[in-house]
């Protein structure tokens, strides 16, 4: 119960100041827009407003202070605005039938998710084999892991047109461009990660394996792997939710049609920041379901080897 009241209460005070915050965003067009209706402003004229500060506007136009919270295209949409905007693009198209209509957020995000899956998959696998490589091959320890850090200070915004480009020009197209961007973000939290559980067994550890004469092979199944079981799931709860930002702005560059990268750009196109925040909280909750879904099995697989999560 305490829980829940902390976390209420952190929510009602960001809406506050999410609503607030609409006020100095939207009030000069609230006001120029309300001049054209006839409304007498304070200053009068766009351009005597232009340079004044946005809090006084407000303060000496109270009238317009209702009218920030319910323009067409706000700069800053109020809360209701977008869960209104989520609700048309979602439990609206559920009931009337069309879910995987091309206006609704749940097929623009299964495409997003298709990607985000086989991206994770991808650099979730070349993680791990890395990681292995890296902590029983010191030659892999000293070239591999170096580039492996170095690859991630490239911006992924100026690496993604470049993949794009590439893959085009040599046929590949569709859902693996996207994977592939994915999958460069969600790599490196594996590796690290997994490099960390499998060197965490101690010395004592290790010896003891040493003294009943077990193999390479029989220590790594044995005590390595089941070691870095809780590093490898915090690491893919990082991962799963840079698979999603990658796929994201892989279909930036595209020019998409679908996913959730499509319907931001759409909306940065046409000025629908309602539409563009709308789709920024529909990402938000895919990625805390897949986080949540992958806390599922991390328990799971835990308890049955006899760990606590």
């Amino acid at each position: 119960m305490k829980t829940v009241v902390a976390v209420l209460t952190v929510l009602s005070v960001i809406i506050a100041f999410w609503y607030a915050a609409c006020l100095p965003m939207n009030i000069k067009g609230v006001l120029t827009e309300a001049e054209r209706a006839g409304a007498e402003v304070t200053p009068a004229g766009a351009k005597e407003r232009r340079d004044l500060s946005e809090f006084g506007l407000v303060l000496d136009n109270n009238f317009a202070i209702a009218a920030t919270w319910a323009q067409d295209r706000p700069r800053l949409p109020a809360p209701h605005q977008v869960a209104v905007e989520l609700w048309k693009t979602t439990g609206a198209m559920v009931l009337k039938g069309k879910m995987m209509s091309k206006r609704s957020l749940f097929y623009h995000g299964w495409v997003t998710l298709s990607a985000t899956l086989l991206g994770f998959a991808i650099g979730t696998g070349l993680g791990i084999l890395l990681a292995v490589g890296i902590v029983h091959s010191r030659v892999m320890d000293m070239s591999v892991m170096p580039w492996a850090i170095v690859s991630q200070t490239i911006p992924i915004i100026a690496l993604a047109p470049m993949i794009i480009v590439v893959l085009y020009s040599v046929g590949v197209q569709g859902i693996l461009p996207k994977a592939i961007i994915s999958a460069y973000l969600s790599f490196f939290p594996v590796v690290v990660g997994m490099v960390k559980g499998l060197r965490s067994p101690d010395a004592m550890q290790l010896d003891l394996l040493r003294t009943y004469n077990a193999s390479l092979n029989q220590g790594f199944w044995a005590l390595r792997l089941p070691a870095s079981m809780p590093y490898l799931f915090t690491s893919l709860k990082i991962g799963i939710a840079a698979s999603l930002v990658g796929a994201i702005v892989g279909e930036l560059p595209t020019g998409a049609v679908a996913g959730l990268g499509a319907r931001l750009l759409g909306g940065s196109y046409y000025g629908q920041t309602v539409q563009i925040w709308s789709a920024l909280f529909a990402a938000a909750i895919l990625a805390a379901c897949l986080v949540a879904l992958l806390g599922v099995i991390e328990r799971g697989v835990l308890k049955r080897m006899g760990m606590s999560a």
